[in-house]
């Protein structure tokens, strides 16, 4: 029972973590502002640095608010009673907030680092069944609804004049009609006779690099499509650069493999009630991601969890594939994402550290991943039921990851993981895909490459194990112990033998230094069978030569940005017309 005595530190308690929300919250916001004028500006170094920043907030904020509650607080900073008094007084404080649920995330947040706290303590922290982020969502985001009157060329004249960029538009009535003939011919291709009655889009515009979208949907009396144009900043003003009408190409630029949006909101959840109206099937632990919020995506994933654990029999096994080097990977087959574990010890020729290997993983956090690479999520002291796991995956946890993992009564604790979305090995996928499906795979493949070297990631290890591919056909690279900047590596040429004696050599008869990389050499190490090496070699036979990746590195060093854009220009018509 807390004494009297301590209520009112515990009343201070709450107003701190309240506070430090607030604080953090404007501070997101106001980074988040900032797109607008770096588009209007096209300031892209710019707009990655407020990225990065907006990122980095979140840990700065906590821990801002944990040195100022253990100053507070002194010898009680682990009082369990005093923290479960505040919690409950900060729940009186948050009830009727929209973003309450942010503020829980926020809250236990710091409470797990004050406490180190191993799986769940309620006492003094939400649990996740209880952060609902969509609960308390009363009234939907302000958008533009417009009604289709007869022509969809006025109705999009009308909706592009409402988005005010203060910069002219490139040739807008070309831009209109272009518009206007991709949705006519998608909605009757796809819905026939039936008419468009309405088109409804979020006021607030979305920036993610250099792109600036309009995210809305159209409607008809018993149909719907997403409605998204894509906006660029061209020497000659804003133009409409692509027409995005297909839940699949929506879904891509909502994807988990993207950086992250900047949006004008207050709150992000009545936003996120909009986007599921059109993305149906996304997670929304992965639409709170994309949007910003990702510790918000975070909760919302283990929260999806702890309710699937609630609901099913089935265990944790070793994932599909072959065995890593580095991880010890686990998944749950009833559920979307895999598990990955940091081995003790690194079978040959891996020389890295579990430092290094982490520090790998912040810089995909905090790098553009173009696409191309997975969202890993980093969790610590988790607890599982040991009942629930095979025991191959258990054997192999505690033999080979006994630094991380331990049992501990009927649980099974894990100190440190990554949790990613789940898709199928490149390697496995090639086995079973139809010949037009493998064709296509290849090609990604290939692409992968080239978009990860055009965001400054070379991914070091381009075996095909390496790589997943996802419900939407996408190549997503996921192994990251071996990722590093395109603008460190030494690309060499290879040196050609001088005699007999040197060609017939096992190992390499000249000098390699530890950042040389020689691309000839690639093809020999994919693991490409004889009809996928072709068809790799016809779209991407200059993958194999120094020159094409000096070339790229030489135009990040120049401090040129190489765009990977979500989505699949039509030059022919988008280009030409507007």
């Amino acid at each position: 029972m807390l004494p009297e005595s301590s209520k009112p530190l515990a009343q201070q308690c709450a107003r701190v973590m309240f506070e430090a929300f607030r604080g953090y919250n404007r501070g997101f916001l106001a980074i988040s502002r900032r797109a607008r004028d770096r588009f209007i500006q096209r300031q892209w170094h710019e707009a990655q640095a407020d990225t990065v920043e907006r990122i980095e907030l979140y840990d700065l904020s906590v821990q801002h608010a944990q040195q100022d509650l253990e100053n507070l607080l002194g010898d009680q900073v682990q009082d369990v009673e005093l923290w479960a008094r505040a919690k409950t007084l900060h729940s009186e404080m948050i009830a009727s907030l929209v973003d309450s649920e942010f503020n829980k995330t926020f809250f236990s947040s710091v409470t797990r680092r004050i406490f180190k706290t191993i799986g769940v303590d309620p006492r003094v922290e939400y649990l996740a069944l209880d952060v609902t982020p969509l609960k308390n969502i009363s009234k939907p985001v302000p958008t533009y609804r417009l009604q289709h009157r007869g022509s969809t060329r006025w109705l999009l004249d009308d909706l592009l004049s409402r988005y005010n960029f203060g910069i002219r538009y490139r040739n807008i009535d070309s831009s209109v009609r272009y518009v206007a003939k991709e949705v006519d011919a998608y909605w009757e291709m796809h819905h026939g006779d039936e008419k468009i009655v309405s088109i409804e889009a979020i006021q607030a515009v979305f920036y993610q690099g250099p792109r600036a979208y309009i995210v809305g949907r159209i409607d008809s009396t018993s149909a719907s499509s997403p409605f998204v144009l894509a906006l660029k900043n061209s020497d000659e003003g804003i133009l409409v650069d692509a027409v995005l009408l297909s839940v699949q190409e929506a879904s891509v630029l909502f994807s988990f493999t993207r950086w992250y949006f900047h949006v004008d909101l207050e709150t992000v959840g009545d936003a996120i009630v909009f986007l599921r109206s059109i993305l149906p099937s996304k997670p929304i632990s992965e639409l709170y991601t994309v949007m910003g919020r990702a510790k918000q995506g975070k909760t919302e994933r283990y929260r999806n969890l702890e309710q699937h654990l609630s609901t099913s029999q089935d265990k944790f096994i070793v994932a599909p594939g072959e065995k890593g080097m580095v991880m010890a990977v686990f998944l749950l087959p009833s559920f979307d994402v895999v598990f990955k574990v940091i081995r003790d010890k690194f079978a040959p020729p891996k020389a890295m550290s579990r430092r290094e290997v982490m520090q790998k993983y912040a810089l995909v956090f905090k790098h553009d991943r173009a696409g191309r690479l997975v969202d890993a999520q980093e969790f610590r002291r988790l607890e599982f039921p040991v009942h629930r796991f095979d025991q191959a995956v258990l054997d192999e946890l505690l033999n080979e990851c006994g630094e991380t993992c331990h049992v501990e009564g009927d649980n099974l604790i894990l100190e440190h993981c990554y949790v990613e979305r789940r898709m199928t090995p490149l390697n496995l996928y090639l086995k079973v895909a139809d010949p037009e499906a493998k064709r296509r795979a290849v090609v990604d493949y290939g692409q992968a490459i080239r978009d990860l070297a055009a965001s400054n990631i070379f991914p070091g290890d381009l075996l095909l194990k390496n790589f997943g591919v996802t419900r939407n056909g996408r190549v997503i690279f996921y192994d990251y112990d071996e990722l590093c900047l395109i603008t460190e590596c030494k690309f060499r040429d290879l040196p050609r033998a001088t005699s007999y004696e040197d060609e017939m050599r096992a190992d390499a008869w000249f000098f390699v230094g530890d950042d040389d990389i020689f691309p000839e050499q690639f093809i020999n190490f994919l693991g490409l069978d004889r009809q996928s090496r072709e068809i790799f070699l016809d779209y991407h036979h200059d993958l194999l030569t120094a020159d094409y990746w000096r070339n790229i590195q030489n135009r990040l060093k120049a401090g040129e940005m190489l765009e990977v854009v979500p989505y699949f220009r039509k030059p022919t018509t988008s280009m030409a017309a507007i």
